[in-house]
């Protein structure tokens, strides 16, 4: 109580500092890199990452394009490669002329060097960069290569879909938060009971949002999936506090003439409340952090920490704001348009037995979806770029003109005997899908001796510790047939050299498979575990947390089922975060209505009118929730033409209206089921004796 009356007491300095506060929040918020590449985000120690590492070490190189040059003399071309050359951090240029200065006949040269560089209409050189993938002086580069080259030129690989991605986002997300804003807005003033209230609760909500966006700059960078959802999600997860305390505020004003007398008993309240449901939305998104793909890190402690300030937000700011604006509060405040429940709850718990039979026939289509749709998920990121931009036009000429869908790059020791490259090349050429091998041995051919290649050549593909190959697939990254091919050229790889690493955007992207694969496992048993381990302790029942995760499970099971039923398939990280998301913030409509079903049955009340209170009670503080998230969520969904942040909105937007109806139909029709074994399983539950004869429900 001490606290509460202190935050009434100085709602004015918590208001000011409040804005003081914001002024570092919006500087640390612009100054926030956001990383748009995936790939950075495997562990450390893989293999393909070490490799990566090595190749910027050893030959300076770091990312790698092909250019593509549509219908355009080969005079014109060379030139544009002397400028492409002379922009800053590109190291190398590939063309098939890049041996041209050589004092060695042009018909010496294999003619597949040729060929594989020329098709009937374009020409394609491949371009090394002296920085990293996502690296922003890689991307500015690669804008100014587009800049110089113009629009016959098209730029492939993951920097080219990096700086697509981030151009793309930049444009929306001002647009996502404007979206979430209006449509929550829109929710609050149909379901609440005030015209003016919504308006203050964006304010204090916001200003934690913004604290929680400042407050990443201490992590040096967040991923943009990360950016663009985490105010939309922390606007819908921590809307429920506000609408608690409002509601507790309006009851307390009743029992107290003075209006901050009733604000420091609703602030207490609402803290014992807020903390219990926010812990178990925490721990969603904290189980995230258990993930070794550290993107779920990365969302993780943005969203736990975003959770958190809600709370402190809601208990702090909130109130302040409330009390200064009290009273034109208390003169737009309307009814609100959710009827008393009475009604339809007794409806509800007189038929429960159809409820149960919804219920066991929906279990076994939900889970049978939920695991083909985990089984049907993409990792290709170009996949979830709209079909007009740069980078997917880029890819599809490279396979129409070229028939090159990926390209692998092999570091193999510079000791290693010519000879043996040349097998191992020959080897590589025969895995099914490699369309050629292009190293020091394959360019300069059988008749042309190595010792009379100038240096400036050889660096281009050897360092003193490593040769460099380039491996064009006609499989597209993160396919099957790709993933096949990988393994069958590392094992070539490792029979000539057991040290040599094979690299680049598809290996990467299987790690990334196998990586996450494991972390879908291993994130939903913590997130499952700790919610449960949450509820038995807030709850005391053993039984409780098994039928509270039950019906929130069937609920993801459904929601994360839909897609393989509607022939729809996700982005890989999207299962994974939802399951969690959708546990940790709709569970909390279950433990509202168990809290007050335990009330009753402690009050002496029998099973069904304790159901039938908890649950005509608990039904519009659901609703409101529910409807919160859902509209939060939904436009965003709609808008979005980043295919990953669409469906993933609308994923949460669906599981908000599952998990709603959920609770509400079937949570009341297994306490009904499930009412002895409750009461036997139950601190302060166990003296309760089941009454054979109801009293009736009353109106």
């Amino acid at each position: 109580m001490r606290f509460s009356k202190a935050v009434v007491k100085y709602r004015i300095p918590i208001l000011i500092l409040t804005v003081i506060l914001m002024i570092p929040s919006v500087i640390g918020m612009i100054n926030t890199r956001v990383n748009y590449d995936m790939l950075t985000y495997l562990p450390s120690d893989m293999e393909t990452v070490v490799g990566q590492n090595e190749l910027l070490k050893d030959f300076d190189k770091g990312a790698f394009t092909f250019l593509i040059f549509e219908d355009m003399p080969n005079k014109d071309v060379a030139k544009l490669k002397e400028k492409v050359e002379a922009i800053d951090h590109v190291d190398t240029v590939l063309w098939y002329d890049s041996l041209a200065d050589l004092s060695i006949p042009m018909e010496l040269l294999p003619d597949s060097v040729y060929k594989e560089f020329n098709s009937d209409h374009s020409t394609m050189m491949a371009v090394f960069f002296d920085t990293g993938t996502s690296d922003d002086l890689t991307m500015d580069a690669v804008e100014e290569i587009r800049s110089v080259c113009g629009k016959q030129c098209f730029v492939s690989g993951m920097t080219a879909l990096v700086v697509d991605l981030r151009d793309l986002c930049e444009k929306e997300e001002p647009i996502y938060v404007g979206l979430a804003v209006v449509l929550a807005c829109v929710a609050m003033v149909a379901f609440l009971d005030g015209w003016l209230i919504p308006f203050v609760f964006l304010a204090s909500i916001g200003a934690m949002i913004l604290l929680n966006l400042g407050t990443n700059i201490f992590f040096g960078e967040i991923s943009y999936i990360t950016k663009a959802l985490s105010a939309v999600l922390q606007l819908a997860v921590t809307m429920d506090y506000s609408i608690f305390l409002w509601h507790s505020y309006n009851e307390q004003r009743e029992k107290y003439s003075d209006n901050k007398e009733a604000m420091a008993v609703a602030i207490k309240e609402t803290l014992t409340s807020v903390v219990g449901s926010s812990i178990t939305t925490i721990a969603g998104f904290a189980a995230l952090c258990f993930m070794s793909f550290t993107l779920g890190r990365d969302l993780g402690i943005v969203m736990a920490k975003g959770v958190l300030l809600g709370v402190i937000g809601c208990v702090t700011v909130l109130p302040s704001l409330i009390l200064v604006l009290d009273k034109p509060l208390q003169k737009t405040k309307h009814r609100s348009i959710i009827p008393h429940m009475g009604k339809f709850a007794k409806g509800v718990v007189k038929v429960f037995p159809v409820f149960l039979i919804i219920f066991a026939i929906l279990v076994t289509p939900a889970y049978y979806g939920y695991n083909k749709a985990n089984d049907e998920v993409y990792y290709d990121m170009g996949e979830c770029l709209p079909e007009n931009m740069n980078y997917v036009i880029s890819n599809s000429k490279l396979r129409e003109d070229f028939n090159i869908a990926s390209t692998h790059m092999v570091l193999v020791d510079s000791n290693l005997p010519a000879k043996s490259v040349k097998n191992m090349i020959t080897e590589m050429e025969d895995v099914d899908g490699v369309k050629y091998v292009l190293g020091l041995e394959s360019v300069i051919g059988s008749r042309v001796p190595e010792e009379i290649l100038p240096d400036s050549v050889k660096s281009i593909l050897e360092s003193d510790r490593w040769e460099l190959l380039l491996i064009n697939s006609e499989y597209k990254a993160a396919s099957d047939d790709v993933n096949e091919q990988i393994d069958k050229l590392n094992t070539v790889l490792k029979k000539y050299d057991e040290n040599g690493m094979l690299i680049g955007e598809a290996p990467c992207m299987k790690d990334m498979i196998e990586t996450t694969g494991h972390d879908f496992a291993v994130v939903t048993a913590v997130s499952v575990i700790a919610i449960f381990l949450i509820i038995l302790l807030v709850q005391k029942s053993i039984s409780l947390p098994f039928i509270l995760i039950a019906v929130i499970e069937v609920g993801i099971f459904i929601n994360l089922g839909l897609p393989h039923y509607l022939g729809q398939s996700m982005a890989f990280i999207t299962p994974i975060c939802i399951s969690t998301i959708q546990l940790g913030a709709t569970v909390d409509y279950a433990i509202l209505m168990t809290t007050r079903y335990k009330a009753e049955r402690i009050a002496g009340r029998d099973k069904k009118n304790a159901v039938w209170t908890a649950l005509y009670t608990s039904i519009p503080s659901i609703i409101v929730s529910g409807m919160g998230l859902f509209a939060a969520t939904f436009g965003v969904a709609l808008y979005s033409d980043i295919e990953i942040i669409s469906s993933m909105c609308m994923l949460m937007a669906r599981g908000a209206i599952i998990s709603m109806l959920l609770v509400i139909f079937v949570l009341p029709a297994l306490f009904m089921l499930f009412d002895k074994i409750i009461c036997k399983t139950t601190l302060g539950m166990t003296k309760i004796k089941s009454i054979k004869t109801e009293v009736s429900i009353s109106e």
